[in-house]
Formats: C-alpha cells, structure tokens, sequence
C-alpha cells in the first residue's frame, strides 16, 4: 500500500479515476513433501499496518487460526513518508534484520526492485525472501497450510461447500466496498468520485439486506467473505465517511451492518488487532493530497463495545 517514491496507491490514470496497482510476490506456503516454501513453526514472519485493512486481514485469520506462536508478527508505523513505511517510533523495530524501512526487506529480495513496497508481506526467515504480499493469498494459506501447527484447527474460513458463494460475494465486495471507499476517495475527477460513491452505497443496502436474514455473508458461520469486509467497515465512520468523502451515511445508521461491525469487533481474536489510534493518524496525516494540514481529528465518538443484536 506505499509508493516507490512518495505514497501512491495507484496508477496515474487521465480519466481520474483511482487503479490500484496489483501485487508481485504471489508464492505460496504449502503443507506437502518438497514444497519451496513448507509449512514450518517459527519459519515465517508477517508484516503488516494497524492502519492498513489489507493487513490487518492477515493479523485476523493468524489470531482466528491460533497461529501466534508459530508465525511472528510486527508492525510499521503508521505514518507513510516519503520513503515508504518505517519500522520503529509508533510501529515495531525490524525484528528479523533491524532495518529502517520496510523497502529494505523488498530490495534484499530483489535488489533492482522499483515497484510498489506493500504491506502485509508474508517473509520467509530461513531463505530471507518475500514469500507473497497479496493479502487474498496469505489469508488462505494461514487457513489451510499450518493446521498441525494451529490451536483452532477446526476453524476453516474458506469451506469446499461455501466456496461458490464466498467467491460471489468477495467479488463485488472488493470492487465496490474494500477498493470502492479508495475509488472514491482518489478520485481526482467528479465523474469517476460518483460512480465509485453511488456503487459503494449500492453494495452497502445489498448487505444490509443480506445481513437481515443471514447471522454472516454466507449463512451462519463466520468465513473470508467476513474477514475482508470487516475491515472496510470498522473503518468506515472514523476514516472514510469524511475523509474519503463516503458521507451519504454513516455505518451506524444501517441497523444490521452496524450491529454486525460490533459483534465482529467484539471477538476478542479480533479486537486485539484493532487500533484506532493507527487507523486515523495514518490517513489523515500521510495523505497531503487530500488532508493538506495533516490534522487529525479528534471525533467521531463510537463506542464499538456497545451491546449488539446478532445471538
């Protein structure tokens, strides 16, 4: 999610409209004989943004999973400077080689590397190689590829009957929600700010109504589809109603995505990857394009504890 040069999130593109620029490390973990990358204790680490929603993914599924004691986590610090994101001050130091920036650990993989330098990247400590940075991935392979290793095995976000539908719906939630707040608030024209706006509340009435006869996305388990779509909204009323200018309406004026954003927030695997602090300095402070002063506001006041609806 940083730029090579400053914090870009996208391709320039003449229409204004926001591209989101794709990911290049795409190997996978595999619990098999003679995998390049095996599913091994203590092999892995993941970096990753409190403030990034892609990343935060990541942290969710390793703490659902109960892989905390076998694949090791930090975080940068929220701010995105001109180099990229930094370890240490408001993030962890670089537990695995102590480097300044996280464009350190992309060049060691690749020293002529030029492109984008993205959290969550899920980094092989055995071989020092990026193993993959597209948080889609590195989701499934915590879901699947270290059960002998995972406290809550039993857990699968991705199930063979479910799949059908999970895929649907991460689908359009991607394009419309997940990169649909982004389309809105890059924008550099009004056409293309409109139609990612009225796509965005489109999708959210569709969940809405999905959320008043379904407990989750797909029925009455939590999946993937969840996951990914959970991170949008919990940072919807604090960061993208205002400054993505998502403002049609708050979160919690729809009944069922808002007690449903509380009930997620409330399992404790998940709570524990929250920070707010992360989530609202980041956005304000790193993009000068949009919020110029760098001034972080101090509201809106949410209380994410409150009792929800959804037993």
């Amino acid at each position: 999610m940083s730029g090579s040069k400053i914090f870009d999130y996208q391709k320039e593109t003449q229409t204004g409209a926001f591209k989101r620029t794709e990911s290049v490390f795409r190997n996978s973990i595999k619990d098999e004989p003679n995998s390049e990358f095996p599913a091994e204790s203590g092999r892995y680490h993941l970096y990753v943004s409190h403030a990034c929603p892609w990343a935060n993914r990541t942290a969710i599924v390793r703490n659902l999973k109960g892989l905390q004691d076998h694949i090791s986590i930090s975080t940068v610090d929220w701010l995105l400077e001109e180099k990229g994101w930094r370890f240490g001050h408001k993030g962890d130091a670089d537990p695995v080689h102590n480097y300044e920036f996280l464009r350190e650990v992309y060049l060691e993989n690749n020293p002529d590397y030029e492109g984008k330098v993205t959290v969550p990247v899920l980094y092989d400590k055995k071989t020092n190689r990026i193993v993959n940075n597209e948080s889609s991935e590195i989701i499934r392979q915590l879901n699947f590829e270290f059960n002998k290793f995972a406290n809550n095995k039993e857990l699968d976000i991705y199930p063979e009957n479910l799949r059908k539908d999970i895929d649907e719906v991460n689908d359009w939630v991607y394009n419309t929600v997940n990169n649909g707040v982004y389309k809105s608030g890059f924008a550099t024209k009004q056409e293309p700010y409109e139609e990612a706006f009225d796509a965005l509340f489109k999708s959210l009435d569709r969940l809405e109504d999905i959320l008043s006869k379904n407990k989750y996305l797909t029925g009455d388990s939590l999946t993937e589809a969840d996951v990914r779509l959970f991170t949008t909204l919990i940072r919807f009323d604090p960061v993208y109603f205002g400054h993505f200018k998502c403002n049609k309406r708050q979160l919690q004026s729809y009944p069922n995505l808002w007690n449903y954003t509380k009930h997620l927030y409330q399992i404790p695997e998940i709570k524990e990857t929250i920070h707010f602090d992360h989530i609202k300095s980041h956005y304000y402070a790193s993009h000068k394009k949009i919020n110029p002063t760098g001034i972080v506001p101090k509201g809106p006041e949410i209380n994410f504890d409150e009792p929800h609806d959804r037993k």
